[in-house]
Order: structure tokens, then C-alpha cells, then sequence
């Protein structure tokens, strides 16, 4: 939901509110903010009264000369030195009211005779009976956080089973939670159809089982590709995911049998993945019909529930649930080329998976935002041509005031293509990739880099790996065991005009990649014109994109002692407003959220 603060001495505040996040931005355009030092803010939560004031990790200097790592300070005193601020500590369908004060002066003698500026706030369902129920990840382990709560022991380390319990809670954030509710909705007579690449994360392949013996009609399809091989160093490696999925299956008791329909081994098509996450549940109430579908991100491993980045999306309709049934049906035949084919035969195989993937759901031939469907629009994979993976590229460049993309792979050359010519004129674009984007050794294409010049804003896969003042050495998903591959950000969505009343979200298991678009199986949706769903992913890419930015930029630049200080002490003065002139990117945080549209008010 999003809300708007009556203006305040010339200050506006706007907020944007997810399920466990709320974003905020200050416009400080009207205001008189000279000598500013920054905000205390102050929360009231309507459920209980509670009410304090936010923590924060910057400090003073002259108050507190030598902070430690495990420092944490009242806004009341080491204000919020930010236009743009979130609050990640929130609970789904709660008010708020938040009270920003502007305070003046200088650090030993705070001037709060500022008025307070006012905002009331609520935050989404978690769960709902609307079409849409999104659930995040936490998806830092590298974090500040995990450190002072969990002292960087990666899980299966914890001798403690209370502390292993909390781990795991608290890097799932209900993600898995959420996963397991949508197996067990299922009863007697009811159908659960699943598809997965990785499927070895026990708790849900022995929710799957119970759901069987209850007398549901369990069918999963899981990635049994044959691929062994063996690295430059001689070490073999068995076929991933093939034999974790069946060692993982068997275990929970399911019968392998083909003649039993139950697990269906995707085999066919050697040289790509069967990259879906999805379930298809098929209600017998309801004339067996199929009503609501989980899709997004998330494998069904250790690591994608409760390491890298991840989303889950719970989509209530009938028409979305039907299509993504078809496409099971089409999958469960494993077509497409297999061993032994030969070279024409594999081509006419996959190419009739293609037209037959492509009847559920043609191209959207990006001309202008006229062909986009109002609604939910399923994209499934593998297609002809590229003409999709266009699309995305297309909508994201004509965003009218944002977009926001998470990319796992890297940055496509058509995007690049398509950004280029933009200027810090045009939208404003933020990037969150797994790893920087740099040259790549021996590549025969030249490196093209996007950034401030095209309005294009990046950030990426970090941690803090050493002692930066009262900074403590993090960890990583991989140094934890939790992910081996894509440690940081393995989410995939995309972003267009969120905070406008007629939002686009992208959102599924294909990477904005070639392979993705056409060789892999994979399954997308596009959402045009749902807020709720909008606000859900904007505050969740906020929480990350700032998580990432900050190491990133650490990670990636030589800093000295004066600049470290400045990055970890609060500025005595107003200088920190230098960061906020006109055209600097934290200006233009603030702009875009002054376009927001569609507010709710609260009473």
C-alpha cells in the first residue's frame, strides 16, 4: 500500500509498504534544511502501543568516538542521516504510525524544536484470499545480523538445536512456511501436479509424501538429466540434479516406477534444464478444476529456501492455474530430442515441444504498453526465437519513471543494447546482480558498460570480509553450505513504474536469458495493474538493493581512513546533504518516490 504524509514545514513523507518491509522517502524539496543533522523517527505499533524509537548503527563521532561491532544507538540522538530509509522489522497486516523529527544543531547540542512529521501506515497480508501471496526469503546471509545472532556458524554447524531452529527461521522468513501451506490446502481427492529442477529439500518432499498417503493424486516431474562429468583437475562429478532428486525421492518412500505415474523423470532435451519451480493444485470441491499455482524462484533445496535470494508467489486464478496445468500435461511426456536421436530428429522434436508450448501462450510483440494484458499473462518456455526475452527488454526501456530488475546471470547484451542510449534524462533503472558486471577474459564480445550515464544504478553479491571499524567480518551463503553456485541473488524479477497505479511485474524461474527464453524449460508471469503484488516486490528489492549496495561499493573501491570514517560516522553537520543536489543519485530516490500514485488512507 502507499501513503502520503500531510506536509510539514515544507517536508513530505511518502512510504511504500510491503508485508515484513515499509520504504520510505522525505521530499525535502519545500523545506528549510539548513544546519539539518538528520531524523529521529519514532514508531507507534496500533496493535499494542508499543512505541520506541528506531535503532540505528551510525554514530556521532563526538558522542561516541570508539563503536564497536556490536553498537546499536537511538535515532533519538545519532539521527537517520537519509532521505530514503526502510524499516525491515515489521509485521504483516499491522498499522503504523511513524513520526519523523527533524533535528538541527550540532551533536552535543541538539536542536528538536523541528515539528514532527506524521505518517499512519499498514502493512500487507502475508497470507490473503487475493490473487496474489508473495513470499520472500531473508536472502542476507551476509549480513550484520547473522553475525550478532548466529556468530557466522553456517547451520549444520550448531550443536544447539533451539539456536539451529532460529537459524533457519530466520533466513527462510515463512518462505518455506508458506510452501508447505500451499502442499498441505491439498485433501483427499484433490490434485497436486509439480514441477522442479532441484528437489531434495526434505521437509516439502515429505510434505508431497504425506499429501500422497492422505489421498491426494501427487505427480511431480523432476529433473533426471544424465550428465556426469568429470573437471579439469580429474574429479568426477555425478549428474546434478539427477541423483540428489531420486536419492532425495526414494528416501521419503516414493515409488520411482514409471508404470506408476507418480514421478515423472525429465530426461529428453540432455543439453538444457528443466528449470521450473512450479505446482499446479487441482481441487476436487471445485469440479476438479485447477484454482492456484506456486511458481517463483525457489528450488527446493537448502540453499534456495534459506540462502540465496528467493521468491515464492501463490497466485489464486483459475485461468493462470489451467494454462500452467497444460504445460505440466505437455512436460510430463518428456518431449524433445533424446539420447540416440540424431541430429534431424532432434531438431523436429524440439521444435514441435516449441509450438506446442507457444498454442498456450503466443508472443507479446512489445510495440507499445496497448500489448500488455491488464492481469496475470503466463509466459512458458522453451519458445522460438527471442521475441520474448525483447519484450522484457522493451518494457523495462520504456519505463516512464523506474524499473528494477534482479539478474542472476549477468546483464544481457540486449539490454545493454537497449539502455544505452539513454541518458541520466531517462528513467531511472536499478540493477541487482549476483556478481559485478566487468569484462569477461577471452570473451570475443567487446564489454559494454552501463551505469550513471544512461540513469542505470547497480549493485551486487557482497560481503564484508573483513573488520571495517565497528563493521564486523561477515559470511557468505557459500562459506554457511547453503549455496555453492549462486551465493547471492538468484531471484528473477522485473520492475516497471512500480509506484505508478499501473504497475508491471515479471516474475518466475527464467533468468532474462537466451537459454531461458528458448532452450530451458522455464514458466514466467507478467502482472500488469496489481499494486498489492507491486509494493510486495518493490520494498523487497529495496531491502536488498541496499543491503548489496553498500558492500558492494566497499568491496569494490580502495578506501582510505578519511573515507571510511565518513561512510561509518554520522556527518556533525550538514554536509551530508551534498549527497541529495539535484541530478546525484540519492536525489533522484527521492524524485521517484514524489511520482508515487495510488495512496490509501488511514482514519
Amino acid at each position: 500500500m502507499r501513503f502520503k504524509s500531510a506536509k510539514t514545514e515544507g517536508y513530505i513523507v511518502y512510504a511504500v509498504t510491503g508485508t515484513n518491509t515499509v520504504s520510505f522517502a522525505i521530499d525535502f524539496r519545500d523545506a528549510n534544511t539548513k544546519k539539518l543533522l538528520g531524523f529521529a523517527v519514532e514508531r507507534i505499533d496500533k496493535r499494542n502501543g508499543g512505541r520506541k524509537f528506531m535503532e540505528g548503527y551510525k554514530v556521532f563521532k563526538q558522542l561516541l568516538p570508539s563503536p564497536t561491532e556490536d553498537t546499536e544507538v537511538s535515532t533519538y540522538t545519532h539521527p537517520v542521516q537519509s532521505f530514503v530509509w526502510d524499516d525491515f522489522t515489521c509485521f504483516g497486516d499491522t498499522e503504523y504510525e511513524y513520526y519523523f523529527f527533524p533535528l538541527k544543531g550540532t551533536p552535543k547540542a541538539i536542536d528538536r524544536t523541528g515539528r514532527k512529521i506524521s505518517i499512519k501506515v499498514k502493512t500487507e497480508k502475508l497470507f490473503s484470499d487475493t490473487a496474489h501471496d508473495i513470499f520472500f526469503n531473508r536472502g542476507v546471509a551476509s549480513s550484520q545480523a547473522y553475525r550478532r545472532k548466529f556468530f557466522n556458524l553456517p547451520p549444520d554447524k550448531m550443536n544447539n538445536p533451539d539456536m539451529y531452529l532460529r537459524a533457519m527461521n530466520w533466513l527462510s522468513r515463512q518462505l518455506d512456511d508458506a510452501l508447505l501451506d500451499f502442499i498441505k490446502q491439498a485433501e483427499k481427492g484433490d490434485t497436486l501436479l509439480g514441477c522442479f529442477y532441484e528437489f531434495h529439500y526434505q521437509p516439502v518432499v515429505q510434505a508431497f509424501k504425506e499429501a500422497l498417503d492422505r489421498g491426494v493424486k501427487v505427480q511431480i516431474i523432476v529433473d533426471a538429466k544424465e550428465n556426469e562429468s568429470t573437471d579439469k583437475d580429474g574429479n568426477f562429478h555425478e549428474s546434478f540434479p539427477r541423483v540428489k532428486n531420486l536419492e532425495t525421492l526414494k528416501k521419503a518412500g516414493f515409488s520411482l516406477k514409471k508404470s506408476d505415474k507418480i514421478i515423472f523423470q525429465r530426461t529428453a532435451k540432455t543439453n538444457d534444464i528443466q528449470h521450473n519451480k512450479f505446482i499446479v493444485f487441482v481441487s476436487k470441491k471445485q469440479n476438479n478444476a485447477p484454482v492456484a499455482v506456486w511458481t517463483g524462484s525457489t528450488n527446493i533445496s537448502m540453499g534456495g529456501i534459506h540462502g540465496q535470494t528467493n521468491v515464492g508467489h501463490w497466485v489464486r486464478n483459475k485461468k493462470t492455474a489451467e494454462l500452467y496445468k497444460k504445460y505440466w500435461e505437455i512436460l510430463s511426456k518428456d518431449p524433445g530430442g533424446k539420447e540416440g536421436d540424431d541430429r534431424s530428429t532432434v531438431l523436429k522434436k524440439n521444435n514441435a515441444l516449441k509450438a506446442d508450448i507457444m498454442k498456450l501462450q503466443d508472443d507479446i510483440e512489445f510495440k507499445d504498453w496497448d500489448d500488455v494484458p491488464i492481469g496475470i499473462t503466463p509466459i512458458f518456455s522453451p519458445r522460438k526465437g527471442l521475441t520474448m526475452l525483447e519484450t522484457y527488454v522493451k518494457m523495462m526501456d520504456n519505463a516512464k519513471d523506474a524499473a528494477c530488475i534482479t539478474l542472476a546471470f549477468g546483464i544481457n547484451k540486449l539490454f545493454k543494447d537497449y539502455l544505452l542510449d539513454n541518458t541520466d534524462q531517462n528513467h531511472i533503472s536499478f540493477l541487482l546482480l549476483e556478481k559485478q558486471d566487468k569484462p569477461k577474459k577471452n570473451s570475443k564480445q567487446p564489454f559494454v558498460k552501463i551505469g550513471a550515464k544512461q540513469n542505470v544504478y547497480q549493485a551486487w553479491g557482497s560481503y564484508i570480509n573483513d573488520n571495517l571499524y565497528q563493521w564486523a567480518e561477515e559470511t557468505s551463503a557459500r562459506q554457511l553450505g547453503l549455496n555453492t553456485h549462486v551465493v547471492y541473488i538468484h531471484s528473477k524479477f522485473l520492475l516497471v513504474d512500480p509506484l505508478s497505479d499501473d504497475p508491471v511485474v515479471v516474475t518466475g524461474s527464467a533468468n532474462f536469458s537466451e537459454p531461458s527464453t528458448n532452450a530451458n524449460d522455464e514458466n514466467m508471469i507478467i502482472i500488469r495493474g496489481n499494486q498489492r503484488a507491486a509494493d510486495i516486490y518493490f520494498t523487497e528489492f529495496n531491502r536488498l538493493f541496499n543491503h548489496y549496495y553498500f558492500r558492494a561499493v566497499y568491496s569494490n573501491v580502495k578506501q582510505d581512513r578519511a573515507t571510511k570514517d565518513a561512510n561509518i560516522f554520522l556527518q556533525p553537520s550538514d554536509k551530508w546533504l551534498e549527497k541529495y543536489k539535484k541530478g546525484k543519485y540519492r536525489y533522484k530516490r527521492v524524485e521517484m518516490f514524489s511520482k508515487m500514485e495510488g495512496f490509501t488512507e488511514i482514519d
